[in-house]
């Protein structure tokens, strides 16, 4: 599936990621440059499961998820360099992270801006850098390192 705008909606991001509730963390995606930058976002709820157990006297993202929702931008990005859609064959995993610096909690309420760019890619490794923000003030910020693979069932 080839596309042609530079957003994306739930049900463009639902036909390239694998991901469903409770794990899926991009919303929408608000800017997208093949080979070069994606930005998407994040709305996070006071109802996401996670808040139950971190922190129930004061709910924080966790950190890891902020993460994997920077990655999961990343193989956003990555599809939409490649020019073509998974047919639901294909897969980007998440195989590494550098310089993870955590700025400051995110909150319900918050809405997370993700803007991933590409770094390099060298022997079948992509390697991404990520920012994440809310109201302009830096959360996260990450080296994140993805790979395309074929599902095998």
């Amino acid at each position: 599936m080839k596309r042609d705008q530079d957003n994306m909606d739930i049900h463009q991001i639902r036909a390239a990621l694998p991901h469903r509730y409770p794990f899926l963390l991009v919303d929408r995606v608000l800017e997208s440059v093949p080979g070069e930058r994606l930005v998407g976002i994040k709305n996070v709820s006071v109802n996401e499961p996670f808040f139950q157990g971190h922190f129930p006297q004061r709910p924080v993202m966790p950190g890891v998820l902020l993460v994997e929702a920077m990655a999961q931008a990343c193989g956003l990005l990555a599809f939409e360099t490649e020019g073509e859609w998974p047919e639901g064959n294909k897969i980007f995993y998440l195989v590494g992270s550098d310089k993870v610096r955590f700025k400051r909690p995110v909150e319900p309420g918050d809405q997370v801006r993700m803007e991933v760019s590409i770094l390099r890619r060298k022997r079948g490794i992509w390697v991404f850098d990520g920012i994440a923000t809310v109201d302009g003030n830096t959360v996260a910020e990450a080296e994140i390192m993805c790979t395309m693979r074929d599902l095998t069932i």
